[in-house]
């Protein structure tokens, strides 16, 4: 059709071009059908297949184009134009119909061949996932090629690869430590293919804390007839853990046991406890921990912990307080009921989570809030006759009895009251015994030689632990601790004092507050609390000054609780990394601390403050980041030096907005203290 309308087209130009007497179209009959007709293909040499067909011929004005591939009807394009198609890699027989002005047509055929060429420059990058070292990040470059396939185990012939893309990364997890090889194949899109080969290790060094989430398995072993294996987590309730360790006693030995090798020996210079989470379904059960020696199974230290059982997880605690810290110790090994031969059975299944090391109660100084009497101020019951107490603020407090928070508690233990008389002070929270053993809280007397008793209560007021406690000054603030080591494992819920126990009321006034749980071990260790004699501070990084001021020159609502404090300024221009060094009069003992502790006052959130330790060598130092959550008040800030090495550490550096240009804020620091 389209062939006649061009004719008719023409015929409409020759009539009006010419008189009747002129038209002569006679020489429309000598016109012949195209000939020459031939194609020229353009190949694009990036295996995408694409192909330019730009057709020819001596005598043609249309084309019609049929691709050969059967993917749709023939295109028609005219003289000069080309058609642009993707093939696959293959041989195609493509058509082109050439048309002349006459509509006389000459169809030829001519071979088209799309041969991909191999990709070429292959290389791949595989990377071990940080948060799970068994997990293997592959990404592959290569020119020409199209996609990839991955085979992350070259010695699993079963093993289908994995399609990867162009600027993707494709991940696998391993199951077990070890070398493997990976093959990456670079697909060309048609039959043409480069492989490249690349060794990977998988390893995941085994340590304290374990949770079994990221594990190696083959580290963990049975003997004597017992099995292990590292599940899923079969019962979330009281641990939400995902995966956990299986133990199942089978018949065998009655010495049968589980062992799990570590990377390195356990470091027992302070932490002398390992606590986990124990799954057992039979009540009443026992549990012998064992830590070996990794050479010589003759050296190890061994406790055997009764515990609930019951099918419910429980946190059992084996205190190695007695261990003998010069030997090595590489194993920890579990028997479960040792002495009675397991049968394979649910009642022999085990589950265990989260073994890590903490302090023993007699070890590092450890303290938790109970109450502080500041806002919301709690109930005060007192009970034993013309006894009150109340919560008041340091305005109330009579001249010398000044306390370093704001709100104190206050009892008048008044004319005739009971020997007995005190004050009960309902708890929001039941005292945590499991981790603290000992209640401390800081009181005011009159009296030297005062008995001030402490009690636990439950809500059964017949369940109940006492321990008393003689004041040691008059007229000034002291801080009594209640060893409740003894105490049974209940729910306490009421804390109740009694002040000059044992004798009749007189009208004495007495103060108290910060009822804490603490431990009986060795306290923090301070390092600088800047009060007399000021110590030297050496500020650095362009216009930053730093200096010890008194809390008269501290500004409204920065108080702190200390008279003294230090004073940065990070004047504007001053460099992303000024800050001051604290020169010390004795080495940081970090082989019985593990972190360091500073009270800070930021105008802003989010700023990172960094402690720098340092020895007298400027390039041998340790640094660690934290950040502010508050802006204008005083909050803690805790530095874990754990990892840091045993080195004499002679300096303190503090940089205050770490990473930003000074722009005159003011920063307040104090106390600098060792904790763990």
């Amino acid at each position: 059709m389209k062939t006649i309308k061009y004719i008719l087209g023409l015929f409409v130009v020759i009539i009006i071009s010419c008189s009747e007497d002129d038209i002569n179209l006679n020489y429309l009959n000598s016109i012949q059908a195209p000939s020459n007709v031939s194609a020229l293909f353009e190949i694009t040499q990036d295996n995408s297949g694409l192909v330019r067909i730009t057709p020819n011929s001596e005598g043609g004005v249309n084309y019609n184009v049929s691709l050969g591939d059967g993917s749709g009807e023939p295109i028609s394009i005219s003289q000069g134009e080309n058609v642009e198609h993707i093939y696959a890699e293959g041989t195609y027989t493509v058509g082109i119909e050439a048309i002349g002005i006459t509509g006389l047509s000459t169809t030829v055929s001519q071979d088209l061949v799309v041969s991909f060429r191999a990709p070429e420059n292959l290389e791949i990058t595989a990377q071990t996932d940080p948060s799970n070292p068994f997990i293997i990040n592959v990404s592959a470059t290569a020119d020409f090629a199209a996609s990839f396939l991955v085979y992350f185990d070259t010695s699993n012939p079963d093993e289908e690869g994995t399609p990867l893309g162009l600027d993707e990364i494709v991940s696998f997890e391993y199951a077990a430590v070890g070398d493997y090889t990976i093959r990456v194949v670079a697909l060309s899109g048609g039959t043409e293919t480069t492989e490249l080969t690349q060794d990977v290790t998988i390893s995941s060094p085994v340590e304290l804390p374990i949770d079994f989430e990221v594990f190696d398995a083959s580290v963990f072993q049975g003997f004597g007839g017992a099995t292990n294996a590292v599940i899923d987590n079969p019962d979330p309730d009281g641990n939400d853990s995902a995966k956990v360790g299986q133990i199942i006693k089978g018949a065998g030995e009655t010495w049968a046991g589980n062992v799990i090798t570590l990377s390195s020996p356990i470091d027992f210079t302070t932490k002398k406890v390992i606590k986990m989470d124990i799954w057992s379904p039979r009540p009443g059960g026992r549990v012998l921990l064992k830590v070996e020696n990794l050479d010589d199974s003759n050296i190890f230290f061994e406790k055997e912990v009764m515990i609930t059982g019951a099918s419910t997880w429980e946190e059992v605690s084996f205190d190695l307080s007695e261990i003998d810290t010069a030997n090595s110790y590489q194993k920890i090994v579990l028997f479960f009921d040792f002495g009675d031969e397991g049968d394979g059975s649910a009642d022999w299944t085990f589950y265990i989570d989260n073994l890590k090391q903490t302090v023993p109660s007699t070890g590092s100084f450890l303290k938790l809030m109970v109450e502080d009497f500041e806002d919301p101020t709690p109930t005060l019951l007192p009970f034993g006759n013309n006894t009150t107490a109340e919560v008041i603020t340091l305005d109330d407090l009579p001249a010398g009895t000044g306390n370093v928070t704001e709100n104190v508690a206050k009892l008048v233990k008044g004319s005739g009251a009971q020997v007995w008389a005190g004050v009960t002070l309902p708890l929001d929270e039941p005292l945590d015994l499991d981790t603290y053993s000992n209640i401390s809280v800081k009181t005011w007397s009159p009296k030297v030689g005062a008995i001030v008793m402490l009690k636990i209560e439950t809500d059964d007021p017949n369940v109940f632990v006492e321990v008393q406690m003689t004041t040691t000054v008059a007229n000034a603030w002291e801080e009594l601790v209640y060893d409740f080591s003894e105490a049974p494992s209940e729910t306490w819920t009421k804390l109740i004092a009694f002040f000059d126990f044992g004798i009749e009321g007189d009208d004495s006034t007495y103060y108290f507050d910060d009822y804490q749980l603490t431990n009986n071990g060795t306290p923090q260790s301070l390092i600088e609390n800047f009060e007399a004699p000021a110590p030297t501070l050496l500020p650095f990084g362009n216009n930053t000054t730093a200096e010890v001021i008194t809390l008269d020159d501290l500004p409204a609502g920065t108080d702190n609780v200390t008279e003294n404090v230090a004073k940065l300024v990070k004047g504007a221009g001053a460099q992303v990394w000024a800050g001051v060094t604290l020169p010390l009069d004795e080495p940081l003992d970090l082989d019985t601390y593990s972190s360091i502790s500073v009270k800070t006052w930021s105008p802003k959130i989010d700023a990172v403050v960094m402690l720098k330790i340092e020895t007298d060598d400027p390039n041998v130092f340790w640094e660690v980041q934290m950040t502010t959550t508050v802006s204008g008040a005083w909050e803690e800030l805790i530095y874990d030096f754990s990892e840091a090495p045993s080195e004499t550490w002679t300096k303190l550096i503090a940089f205050f907005d770490f990473g930003i240009e000074g722009d005159d804020s003011t920063y307040y620091f104090d106390d600098y203290i060792l904790t763990d």
